[in-house]
């Protein structure tokens, strides 16, 4: 059956700019290889909802039609993948203002800064200005992606965990459905999460609308900690003898 919009599906994929030079990909030991690893980052695949915008334009809308089993390529114009590049993103500020990212080192063509709460690049220096480039690094660039589609989900447990899992990083987050609601179980290690914070709202209203399930919960979940009995070493060691006879003679 044909891929549609709405499908929960599982895709792997690569994606290559510059003829060949790869900067994204669900291949773990291709990410090593190519130095783009992310020790934090989930391999092995990503669960998306065809046409919400889970990953770039061209891409959604080249999954659908497709069936699963489908390998292949496709390169993407700069409209469809990041962008094109915007001068209005270009900025030139006083060295001074970014002096506390610099972190004891002297800045540097490329070298990554926040300005105004949106990250970017230095990618020039001038005496004591820098122009700082606000726009997405492959902004203006066409793309090309090789992708798989592994599989369409089904599982109502499935389609919410691979959800959880391209927002948050994390794999396999517990989670149980009913027709009335979808609980999610959330780790303790979530509380410190950005992109958790930022889209859990999102996520629940996704949930809620692809699976058709009226309500979601969030419930933190906290493992059991037994209390640690103090250690020898731990306790506080007794005052030695001429210590306590100082502290009598006082």
């Amino acid at each position: 059956m044909a891929i549609e919009k709405g499908d929960f599906i599982k895709i792997n994929y690569t994606g290559k700019f510059n003829e060949g030079q790869i900067f994204d990909t669900t291949d773990e030991q291709l990410a090593k290889d190519n130095g783009i690893y992310n020790p934090r980052g989930v391999y092995g695949g990503d669960v998306v909802i065809v046409g919400s915008g889970h990953t770039i334009k061209g891409l959604d809308e080249d999954f659908v039609g497709k069936e699963v089993g489908y390998t292949g390529s496709i390169t993407i114009a700069p409209e469809k993948a990041f962008g094109p590049h915007n001068p209005a993103l270009v900025e030139t500020v006083s060295i001074t203002k970014l002096t506390e990212q610099f972190k004891d080192q002297r800045p540097y063509q490329g070298m990554p800064v926040e300005l105004n709460g949106r990250r970017g690049v230095i990618v020039q220096i001038i005496g004591r200005r820098v122009r700082v480039d606000l726009n997405h690094a492959l902004a203006g660039k066409e793309v090309e992606y090789e992708y798989t589609i592994e599989e369409k989900i089904e599982d109502k447990i499935a389609k919410a965990q691979g959800l959880l899992s391209l927002y948050t990083g994390m794999p396999e987050i517990e989670i149980e459905v009913t027709d009335d609601v979808i609980r999610v179980f959330t780790p303790i290690e979530l509380g410190f999460n950005q992109r958790w914070m930022v889209s859990k709202l999102t996520i629940a209203s996704e949930l809620i609308d692809k699976l058709g399930i009226p309500n979601l919960e969030y419930v933190e979940k906290h493992p059991y900690v037994p209390p640690t009995a103090v250690t020898e070493a731990e306790a506080p060691e007794a005052p030695a003898e001429e210590e306590k006879a100082e502290a009598t003679e006082e």
